[in-house]
């Protein structure tokens, strides 16, 4: 893909022209229809990246995909979310002579429209602005006519005369739009147990793995991304899953974990804490100590005590 020309654009209106678009109704937001994008497949392949908020639900598209590391045929109705910055490309398109063109919409938000408004201070806990294309949310016929219906009455709202009322309507079309996504992606992690579940075993045999290798006292504890990039998907997918399914954050996860590794040295070891707190990975003795008594109510002395 580094050959591959990436496409920059700074607003919708440089979008709306690259895609063959009509001049967009207002500056800041837009709904585009995907029947009416008209982007030669000789143009293919190609990467961009706008400098905007990016929502697009498509279906019936033999077009391969990559956002992020990950490449996906989207030919089912999907609907995934993009922050400014973010790259996205269009890899290859499958039986080109039979192409025709995708179904859906996309739903195109510059941050200056939500500038003063409380969904600029809220959009960043929608993890999804950053999940990988493989972690898109697959809709059902319901769900979709319910998004498409609130996608709707944007496009409405914003192509009918604009007052003092508009900004806030819309903005409050998307938060409900954006709350909406978030209970279907619960859904789908409840409904995809088994897939899920499967990655939950994957993540414990890696932290398993790496508690047991001595990597702790050389490296400290695995980051996010770390674990992430190893188990094939983005930082806030696997973030939300750990959340939905344990409850717990990746830190309270790894925590727990190392918690249950110092009882056993505790109890089964003549190290001393010190020694201890170092094979763990931390550099002070004083914060090994307020950790453990924090997840314990005992101090590690007091509990490997307890055991004598």
């Amino acid at each position: 893909m580094s050959s591959t020309p990436l496409l920059r654009f700074s607003t919708i209106s440089e979008y709306h022209r690259a895609a063959g678009l009509p001049k967009p109704v207002h500056p800041l937001i837009s709904v585009v229809r995907m029947e009416n994008i008209d982007m030669p497949i000789a143009e293919i392949p190609f990467r961009m990246v706008p400098d905007f908020y990016w929502i697009s639900m498509k279906k019936k598209q033999h077009i391969k995909f990559r956002y992020g590391q990950q490449t996906s045929n989207f030919d089912e109705g999907v609907l995934f979310f993009m922050s400014p910055g973010q790259v996205f490309g269009v890899e290859s398109v499958e039986h080109a002579a039979d192409f025709q063109k995708p179904e859906g919409w996309m739903i195109l938000i510059h941050p200056d429209f939500l500038w003063n408004t409380s969904l600029a201070r809220n959009i960043k806990r929608y993890e999804f602005f950053s999940y990988s294309v493989n972690e898109a949310l697959y809709l059902s016929e319901k769900e979709e006519a319910m998004l498409t219906a609130i996608v709707n009455q944007i496009e409405l709202e914003y192509s009918t005369a604009i007052d003092h009322f508009s900004q806030d309507v819309i903005i409050a079309q998307l938060e409900l739009f954006l709350t909406y996504s978030q209970r279907f992606y619960q859904r789908q992690f409840i409904t995809h147990k088994k897939a899920n579940h499967e990655l939950l075993t994957r993540l414990e045999d890696y932290v398993d793995n790496y508690f047991n290798s001595g990597a702790l006292a050389s490296q400290g504890l695995p980051s996010v991304t770390h674990i992430a990039e190893t188990l094939n998907i983005s930082p806030g997918y696997l973030s939300s899953i750990l959340k939905t399914l344990t409850g717990q954050t990746m830190q309270q996860h790894l925590h727990h974990k190392l918690i249950e590794l110092a009882k056993e040295k505790l109890t089964t070891t003549n190290l001393s804490v010190s020694e201890i707190a170092y094979e763990l990975g931390f550099e002070h003795l004083q914060s090994f100590s307020k950790l453990f008594k924090t997840k314990t109510n005992l101090s590690p002395l007091e509990f490997r005590a307890s055991f004598n």
